[in-house]
């Protein structure tokens, strides 16, 4: 069940639902060569705010695209033009 939107989500995040009526929402923004990738509470809290690199360097963050499973803190996936793409936060 998709989450009311909270005024704190930014308006182009996507809501990816949980299993047991859980889900989060997921907001992607350019930041130089990297993606800055934010993940908000259905309540509207920011659970974590990070910098990830992509597995491909054909995403476009214009083009439509998707987040799917498996999406949380430290990987995200994004579904664009039936190619997947992977997005890692790396720790240092």
């Amino acid at each position: 069940m998709k989450s009311k939107r909270n005024i704190n989500i930014p308006e182009k995040a996507q809501w990816l639902s949980g299993t047991v009526g859980s889900g989060s929402w997921f907001f992607i923004s350019a930041e130089k060569s990297h993606y800055c990738i934010q993940r908000f509470s259905p309540e509207g809290n920011l659970e974590c705010d990070r910098i990830f690199t992509v597995d491909k360097s054909a995403f476009d963050i214009e083009i439509d695209y998707q987040f799917t499973f498996l999406s949380h803190c430290k990987e995200c996936t994004i579904i664009q033009n039936e190619i997947t793409y992977k997005f890692y936060h790396n720790e240092d």
